[in-house]
């Protein structure tokens, strides 16, 4: 019986030293250089970036940018974890495209920027510490009524 307890606690020793916890203030630093990666990423893809962490009362857009064909302007919410074994952009539920979707008529209204198209992007940032991030950039990830593209 001792033996199975001692295999038991290696067992959930290995699997814990694989667990990362993250004190509460670093989610927030986590977020913030997952935006910056997440801009860099939009930058160097020809994207201009029209505005950061845009808030309202309604909530917040953590990017708005210029899609590089000049016209589009692109809402891009930004998730950032610090591994894949639940991969970030899996957070974007349905009541957080809604969100984003009832937020994109008052910016339009507020940047003058009506008569241009928009899209509804996810960014995902993968931060482990001494790796280059990993960035996947779903494009047109959801529409305007929040279906899934």
């Amino acid at each position: 019986m001792l033996n199975v307890l001692r295999e038991v606690a290696a067992a959930v020793r290995a699997r814990m030293s694989r667990v990362v916890v993250m004190p509460a203030g670093d989610a927030q630093s986590l977020g913030r250089r997952g935006e910056a990666v997440a801009a860099k990423h939009l930058q160097v893809g020809g994207y201009r970036i029209l505005g950061r962490n845009l808030t309202s009362r309604h909530g917040e857009i953590d990017l708005l940018a210029q899609d590089p064909d000049g016209r589009t302007v692109v809402v891009v919410e930004v998730k950032a974890g610090v591994g894949d074994r639940v991969r970030p952009e899996v957070h974007v539920n349905a009541a957080k495209r809604r969100k984003l979707i009832s937020l994109a008529p008052f910016w339009a209204r507020r940047l003058g920027l009506t008569d241009r198209p928009w899209r509804f992007d996810i960014i995902a940032v993968v931060l482990r510490p001494g790796e280059e991030p990993v960035v996947r950039h779903h494009r047109g990830a959801f529409d305007a009524r929040g279906r899934v593209g």
